[in-house]
């Protein structure tokens, strides 16, 4: 968007403003029966070199496959890592337990 606008910034420079406003990203993606599922949800750590680091906090990993209308369940499972941003929202008075983070 800031490239279509017309401003000349170096592609880095974007890359930065991005990875330093963002804490969270919320990834959805439409399933084989056509619902929406929340696939994944990374914390955005910064930069290294031209590249925007992620570090996924939860991922939804395919459980079973079966007949019917729901033939495929799936489950959200934390990778064990407690993100960096939590001190954030502590500070803002959103409080996380530990045990969601556990694997």
């Amino acid at each position: 968007m800031v490239l279509m606008s017309g401003m000349d910034l170096p592609v880095k420079a974007i890359r930065e403003q991005v990875s330093s406003a963002i804490d969270i990203i919320v990834q959805q993606s439409r399933m084989r029966d056509g619902s929406r599922k929340i696939i994944n949800i990374s914390e955005v750590l910064g930069m290294e070199g031209d590249t925007i680091t992620l570090q996924d906090i939860f991922v939804c990993e395919r459980e079973s496959i079966r007949e019917g209308p729901d033939k495929t369940t799936y489950r959200f499972k934390p990778t064990g890592v407690r993100p960096k941003c939590t001190e954030k929202l502590k500070n803002n008075g959103i409080f996380i337990s530990d045990d969601w983070f556990r694997s």
